[in-house]
């Protein structure tokens, strides 16, 4: 039986963490997207710390990723390079991608993500949420993939793309939608969005859950042998600019709780630290151990009695078609990527 949210919360919340992990990153390449603040920025310092080959920040502002650049320099001695990329359009994200063509990718650490309470669609015409922390985190994914694969081939390891989850993802479930045909579509739809309240309160939630479940679907479609190992993580609650979109009242509520249990930002960065280069800092099969786990408080937990439920894996396949299905409709080179790379 999964934890409840309340045990999370109130309990792993307070317990001690250790200092970061460290490993020896010489040779290889690092991306982190969202870079630029709070964990990103706090993750990148302490992957800096490890003397990566390159280590190349994904921002979408220029002026707020060159000053992080500046900073992590100043602290670590090591100059990130630094790519702009817009997960709110899907063609950023493609030029983002097209950027690093050829480029043997160790780790990726896609962080950058979105807590919109109200109802807003991006250029693309999705709900803000699910386009920013669902589809275009999985079509950088996707689109790096073969970079990953180059890495792990050229260096002989295991390379790693780690996606940041939420323990609230315990709290919601997809069953309004279950019967759908396609649920990211009938999620992103105005009319649903906005039939209740609490739709858009748990929006957030939501997409952490599909984040969950589209990696626990790459780790089932990608062959057991490709040294390619996907990641979900919880960082806990933490005190960041996350909720820069919630309201004076929800601010309010959440200011207390982060005295009473917010995690700061390095500490939450330590549990990306982790899913990148744990359980212990070395390369080698017993890494694989972490291959489509949810890791939350340093360690692989059980996640939500929804996920590993048969409802939960059939909106898992369910999501899996259709984010392919999305994504190569705008981006054809998605298509044969899986063509490539994931079992039929």
């Amino acid at each position: 039986m999964a934890k409840g949210i309340g045990s999370w919360l109130f309990c792993e919340q307070k317990s001690k963490l250790p200092p970061a992990l460290h490993a020896d990153l010489s040779g290889r390449t690092v991306v982190v997207l969202g870079a630029n603040t709070g964990i990103g920025f706090e993750t990148t310092q302490h992957l800096a710390r490890m003397s990566p080959g390159r280590l190349i920040i994904g921002c979408r502002s220029e002026t707020k990723g060159r000053d992080a650049a500046a900073k992590i320099q100043a602290k670590t001695g090591v100059k990130p390079e630094l790519r702009l990329v817009d997960l709110g359009t899907f063609a950023s994200v493609k030029a983002f991608s097209d950027g690093l063509k050829n480029v043997p990718i160790d780790i990726l650490v896609i962080n950058a993500g979105v807590m919109q309470m109200s109802y807003q669609t991006t250029a693309n015409g999705w709900e803000e949420n699910l386009q920013i922390n669902h589809l275009s985190a999985a079509l950088v994914a996707f689109l790096l993939l073969p970079n990953m694969v180059k890495a792990a081939e050229d260096h002989h390891n295991l390379s790693r793309v780690v996606f940041v989850g939420t323990g609230l993802h315990y709290m919601v479930d997809l069953k309004d939608v279950q019967s759908s045909p396609r649920i990211i579509e009938a999620l992103s739809d105005r009319q649903y969005s906005e039939s209740k309240p609490s739709v858009m309160a748990n929006r957030y939630s939501i997409t952490k859950l599909i984040n969950l479940l589209f990696v626990r679907a790459l780790a089932e479609h990608l062959p057991y042998n490709l040294p390619v190992l996907p990641i979900v993580v919880s960082p806990g609650y933490c005190v960041s600019d996350l909720r820069r979109h919630s309201s004076v009242g929800e601010r309010v509520g959440l200011k207390v709780l982060d005295l009473i249990v917010g995690r700061t930002a390095e500490e939450g960065s330590r549990m990306l630290v982790f899913a990148a280069v744990g359980p212990d800092g070395k390369d080698g099969g017993h890494a694989r151990a972490m291959r489509g786990g949810y890791l939350a408080t340093l360690e692989i937990r059980e996640p939500s009695d929804f996920v590993v439920s048969k409802e939960g894996h059939d909106a898992q396949e369910k999501i899996w078609v259709e984010t392919i299905g999305v994504l190569r409709q705008v981006i054809p080179e998605v298509g044969e990527i899986v063509g490539t790379y994931m079992d039929k």
